[in-house]
């Protein structure tokens, strides 16, 4: 399983009209064959800041997923990034 997770930072002023943009990618993310879950959100605490969740069964799933970065309209507005890729083995259900 792949988990990638992090933030990203928009300028607070833009951060709705930011999340409202993405509705179609995390559509179409959702709908890819091998996501198990994707999220863009509102951080509770900083007003700039989204927060990043998705989780691929394999590399190549969120390969085929993965042919472009953010639009370039998107991309524009963000001031800053820190999102990472995790790779989970052995997952146990409780």
């Amino acid at each position: 399983m792949i988990i990638i997770a992090g933030q990203l930072w928009v300028d607070a002023a833009d951060r709705t009209a930011y999340l409202a943009g993405c509705s179609e990618v995390v559509r179409q993310a959702r709908a890819t064959a091998g996501c198990l879950d994707f999220v863009l959100s509102a951080d509770p605490v900083e007003p700039d800041r989204i927060n990043v969740y998705e989780r691929w069964e394999t590399d190549e799933d969120l390969a085929r997923f993965r042919d472009t970065g953010p639009e370039p309209e998107q991309a524009a507005h963000l001031r800053a990034a820190e999102v990472r890729k995790y790779r989970i083995s052995g997952v146990e259900n409780p």
